[in-house]
């Protein structure tokens, strides 16, 4: 088992062999450009185990057919398998399974929420308040219902560290505020915020709280019945499941009031040219036939991270987040942005004299893999007055040796543009 360096703090990770759980991982055993693949790009999406893969071939080789529209043995198995997953993911989340929409990932959630939920409440006059540290699927739908209902936007703020102006936050939550927006994690910064702490603020003041989670899911035990919010929504992409899966968990008394966002198929009881009478939540909210294979395999996802233990996840990337953050601020030139006291493994970056982009594709050309660009951040690019940075994000199949070559590569770079 490869242990961190003596100098670092040795969590306890339950005895796991990283070199083990990282051979569940087939791409990760890729050359690029001749040289072994560095992968340090999770905050975008998230690599897939042996298991996640194989339980999404298998449901094609021996179980494909709809769920809930036939009763021949195919049909039933795959209800069977996608409800399971619906089940499962609950249990990981800590909610009601009749509480989970199943759907293609956070950006339409969050739009489930905006559409079914805010517009038809929002008035002219009413306020949503959002952060500086949002991504833009946190922003943008917002911002197209308060253009729809005359409502208008506020913003809280960062401090200097990458951390929210709780102040001023808390300043903003005025009696015509009746959405609060807010990520748990932030993908640029990598910033945890006290969401449980700011939900209670916002409940104490009638707001409804809608959680961005997609970058806690994969990294962090999540119990949003702790957290307290209204909404929060998960993409499994990020948490080593198919894309096209994700899923929207909100309080029962707002799913029973809400309208369907999309209509079609399986999301009825009945229907007559006079009327249509709507199924129950949360199937009322998932017309059309659902990506059956890719939820079989966010289940087996789900099952994978639960095996290994949220936190002994969390553990083994905060060791790699502190090693690599002490190996990069050796560097001369390289400015770390973001520097919050309780951090996700993320770590954004710019190095003097290089542009993101370059910057990227150079690493590329020695096996490392990383983000460049504004990373759906914009407003938080304008806060730090870049247009773009260079992005690192570690996963628990990360190596110690990884980052050494990561490191190793920056300074190779470094000798090229002089």
């Amino acid at each position: 088992m490869q242990q961190p360096p003596s100098h670092l703090p040795v969590a306890d990770t339950g005895g796991i062999d990283w070199a083990r759980v990282r051979a569940d991982f087939p791409l990760l055993e890729r050359q690029v450009h001749g040289k072994p693949l560095v992968y340090l790009d999770s905050a975008n999406t998230g690599q897939k185990p042996g298991a996640v893969i194989e339980a999404v071939d298998d449901f094609y080789r021996r179980h494909n057919a709809n769920v809930s529209r036939a009763v021949h043995a195919l049909g039933t198995e795959a209800t069977e398998a996608y409800e399971g997953a619906r089940d499962k993911l609950a249990r990981f989340l800590n909610v009601r399974g009749d509480e989970l929409v199943l759907c293609s990932g956070t950006t339409f959630a969050l739009n489930l929420v905006a559409y079914s939920w805010a517009l038809p409440r929002l008035q002219p006059g009413d306020a949503i308040v959002l952060t500086r540290m949002e991504h833009h699927a946190n922003i943008v739908p917002w911002q197209l219902v308060a253009q729809r209902t005359g409502a208008v936007i506020k913003v809280a703020e960062l401090d200097d560290r990458g951390e929210l102006d709780l102040a001023q936050l808390y300043g903003l939550l005025t009696p015509e505020v009746k959405v609060l927006a807010i990520t748990h994690v932030s993908n640029v910064l990598g910033t945890v915020n006290p969401v449980r702490e700011i939900c209670r603020q916002a409940r104490k003041r009638g707001i409804v709280t809608v959680v961005d989670g997609s970058q806690a899911a994969p990294h962090r035990a999540l119990d949003i019945a702790a957290i307290g919010c209204d909404f929060y929504a998960i993409t499994g992409h990020k948490m080593a499941g198919p894309t096209g899966t994700g899923a929207l968990w909100a309080r029962r008394e707002h799913l029973d009031a809400m309208p369907p966002f999309l209509g079609g198929g399986e999301m009825i009881k009945e229907v007559r040219f006079e009327g249509t009478v709507f199924n129950d939540a949360p199937h009322k909210f998932e017309a059309g036939t659902p990506n059956i294979a890719g939820f079989i395999g966010l289940g087996a996802a789900v099952d994978y991270l639960s095996s290994i233990g949220m936190a002994n996840i969390e553990a083994r990337e905060q060791e790699l987040l502190t090693y690599a953050t002490q190996a990069l601020s050796t560097i001369d030139g390289l400015r770390i942005l973001g520097t919050p006291r309780e951090k996700a493994a993320v770590i954004s970056f710019l190095v003097e004299g290089a542009h993101a982009h370059d910057l990227a594709t150079l690493l590329d050309l020695e096996g490392v893999a990383i983000r460049s660009g504004h990373h759906c951040a914009h407003p938080l690019m304008h806060h730090f007055g870049v247009p773009a940075t260079c992005r690192a994000s570690l996963a628990f199949y990360n190596t110690f040796d990884e980052v050494d070559a990561f490191v190793a590569a920056i300074h190779k770079v470094r000798r090229l543009l002089g």
